[in-house]
């Protein structure tokens, strides 16, 4: 009766082919393995990596007892009679699913397990995913090492079951909200105001800083009150700083800032220790064909035209001055509009002359006052 039973038991059984989807329901679970009844003469253990990618630490982290669960018959035979794989089945379904997400444009959160040759290597849908290295970020990172058990967000880029290839992007993700963070700022930026910025990268020409995710360029005129040889004298790549935007053009996106115009121009304060009629002592630092500059302090300069440089009529200013003579004048312009002080040597002179004759008629002035007092007296 036993082997009629066994016999009628075996004529019931479900036939299986290779590389097909069944159901299957779990009956035991252990910590390597779980059992699944699947209308076989006897219930086919699966190993834990075969429930999952990536391999679960416990079996009981995938399955419990009574789940009913899509396997893949790997091949029939082997010690139980059939080799299964739960995870073959997954990836069928997990191929279809990353498809869809790469024709959705979705983005998608894995988490990055081990640095590999030329990238990164992640699970998607349960799937082995790949980024390579140039996917990983804006710009060049140096050791992948860092993304190792971080969660990231990323894009499908490229899916081809037949090869086992899933490509993903962070790089993607990243381009697309900096694009996303540009037109939000683009959109409230406004000529004329301040703002706050970190210098993002030096160039011969200037600076480039990011006001709030958007790149903004400083030329190197606009860096300091001061002459700049080299942006990399006055700034470092990290450094915050405060800016003004000079000119924003919608169309293009392009941004001119400037530092200097944050802060007033110093050659303003220098100028009102100067009023016109005051005078200076100085060195002459350059001689023109209309005159000659004086350095009246570090970084400010005069201009003494030819006329003001002697009274006499010269053609040259050499004829009057050299270079390194220091001499005196007598400030007698101020133009704050174009930033320019015009100084004089030849009026110090006509004031010293001016003012010698002034003493002169004084001291004649008060001696005719003595004498007359003199002559009442012995009157």
């Amino acid at each position: 009766m036993q082997d009629m039973a066994s016999l009628l038991k075996e004529e019931s059984m479900k036939e299986f082919n290779p590389h097909e989807v069944i159901k299957g329901t779990v009956v035991l679970v252990n910590r390597d393995e779980a059992y699944v009844d699947i209308g076989y003469k006897t219930e086919i253990p699966i190993p834990k990596k075969e429930l999952a990618y990536p391999e679960p630490d416990n079996a009981t982290d995938v399955v419990k007892v009574g789940d009913e669960i899509d396997v893949y018959v790997v091949a029939l035979g082997g010690e139980n009679g059939v080799i299964l794989s739960k995870t073959r089945a997954d990836r069928l379904v997990a191929w279809k699913q990353v498809e869809e997400i790469k024709e959705n444009e979705q983005v998608i959160e894995v988490e990055i397990q081990q640095v590999v040759k030329g990238g990164l290597l992640t699970s998607a849908c349960g799937l082995r995913g790949f980024i390579p290295a140039s996917q990983v970020a804006l710009h060049f990172v140096k050791d992948l090492n860092e993304f190792v058990g971080q969660k990231v967000s990323v894009k499908v880029i490229e899916v081809d079951a037949k090869k086992q290839r899933l490509v993903l992007s962070r790089r993607v993700v990243l381009e697309q909200e900096r694009a996303e963070k540009r037109k939000e700022v683009l959109a409230n930026i406004v000529e004329g105001e301040k703002r706050k910025g970190i210098v993002k990268r030096l160039v011969d020409y200037g600076a480039f800083i990011d006001i709030g995710g958007v790149d903004g360029l400083v030329h190197i005129s606009d860096l300091s009150w001061e002459h700049v040889k080299n942006p990399s004298d006055v700034l470092s790549v990290g450094q915050e700083v405060e800016v003004l935007v000079k000119a924003f053009d919608a169309e293009t996106g392009r941004i001119s800032l400037s530092i200097k115009d944050t802060v007033r121009d110093p050659w303003f304060d220098k100028a009102e220790k100067y009023p016109v009629g005051s005078y200076v002592k100085g060195k002459i630092v350059k001689l023109t064909d209309f005159g000659a500059f004086m350095e009246i302090e570090p970084g400010f300069d005069g201009l003494i035209r030819m006329r003001e440089l002697s009274p006499k009529h010269i053609t040259k200013a050499s004829e009057a001055v050299n270079v390194g003579d220091e001499v005196t004048v007598k400030v007698i312009h101020v133009d704050m509009d174009n930033k320019k002080i015009a100084l004089s040597i030849t009026r110090v002179q006509q004031d010293a002359e001016k003012k010698e004759y002034q003493d002169f008629l004084a001291k004649q002035a008060e001696e005719e006052k003595a004498t007359t007092i003199s002559d009442e007296v012995n009157e």
